[in-house]
């Protein structure tokens, strides 16, 4: 780190959520700069590093993570891509913050836990951002309070207006139901162990073959249930809220009422577009406590468990929408450095 301590960062990947990414570190939060960016489009590269004063463009991780200037790695890459350069990372025993998912399968995943592990501590932050959503937030501290008493039941709905041209069946499974997977852990502390997947008939407005939308059901080992219902062609807006149903009580987040207007005899408000929108907030939240503790030298938030177990939950769903039925969730013990 320089000599006032601010974090010099190397954000890999500059698509549209490193470059979202790299304008947060350089405008909205503090104590953290980029230092280079890496993507395999050198072109695109040297276009968002000319952004940034004093930022360097690169299409190879390793020469950005052996950059004098380069203390931490953000990683904001396809999902493919992710286990070499978290694997380069933990060799140069680098901290870094891997958007979501860890690694595309719980295999990759638990090579990436398996290094992290020989390294003896902690050093990557999964971008689970919704742990740091304000509405999230306020319903895990609800739920801890044990006001409501035992959580029983999780109902989750997640709602995108289209879904991008090459998202697939199983994509809504592995790239959108892992938010909920990872919720549903943190929010009711409890291991998901299986998941069934049903298949309604395919909304209209699906693209052909695709199997829109689906209803997830997950069992978990503290004998709640939790679904959800993902819909990536919904067609009026990005939309993500979720329930818990208790023995005292109940508790809803994400209607989106922040503001109510009456007019012409209408009465309504605004409803988000997409997930950057929606999440803003939270990502800002989420890359300035990395920030923060990595200056401090810890790693907090989402770690590589929380990464491994999401992945493992997804490929059973996604075994299950492929072949239909229930699908235990197969873990490997929880080593001790995850608590």
């Amino acid at each position: 780190m320089t000599e006032r301590g601010t974090l010099g960062v190397a954000v890999i990947g500059t698509g549209k959520m490193g470059a979202d990414h790299v304008r947060r570190i350089d405008e909205v939060i503090s104590g953290a700069r980029v230092s280079a960016v890496v993507d395999i489009d050198a072109e695109r590269a040297k276009q968002v590093a000319a952004r940034v004063d004093g930022c360097t463009a690169h299409t190879d991780p390793a020469a950005a993570m052996t950059a004098a200037d380069v203390d931490a790695v953000l990683i904001a890459s396809s999902g493919p891509a992710h286990e070499a350069a978290l694997l380069q990372a933990l060799e140069h025993d680098l901290p870094v913050l891997c958007e979501k998912p860890l690694t595309p399968d719980a295999a990759s995943a638990l090579r990436v836990l398996e290094a992290e592990q020989r390294l003896g501590r902690r050093r990557v932050q999964v971008g689970f951002m919704r742990r740091y959503d304000a509405e999230y937030v306020k319903l895990k501290s609800l739920l801890e309070s044990g006001q409501l008493g035992r959580p029983l039941m999780l109902h989750n709905r997640h709602r995108n207006a289209a879904s991008p041209p090459f998202f697939t069946s199983s994509m809504l499974i592995s790239d959108s139901v892992a938010h909920e997977t990872d919720v549903t852990r943190w929010l009711l502390g409890h291991e998901i162990t299986a998941v069934t997947v049903l298949r309604p008939t395919p909304s209209a407005n699906a693209p052909d073959d695709l199997q829109d939308p689906q209803f997830v059901v997950f069992e978990t080992d503290g004998g709640a249930l939790a679904d959800v219902e993902i819909f990536v062609n919904c067609g009026f807006g990005y939309q993500v809220q979720a329930e818990a149903v208790c023995e005292r009580g109940t508790a809803r987040i994400g209607d989106g009422h922040a503001m109510v207007t009456n007019m012409a005899g209408r009465w309504g408000g605004t409803i988000a577009q997409d997930f950057v929108e929606r999440f803003a907030d939270a990502y800002d939240r989420e890359v300035q406590a990395w920030v923060d503790a990595t200056r401090r030298g810890e790693v907090t938030g989402p770690g590589v468990w929380d990464g491994y177990a999401a992945a493992a939950v997804c490929e059973a769903g996604v075994r299950s929408l492929n072949e239909g039925g229930r699908v235990p969730v197969e873990l490997v013990e929880r080593p001790a450095l995850y608590g």
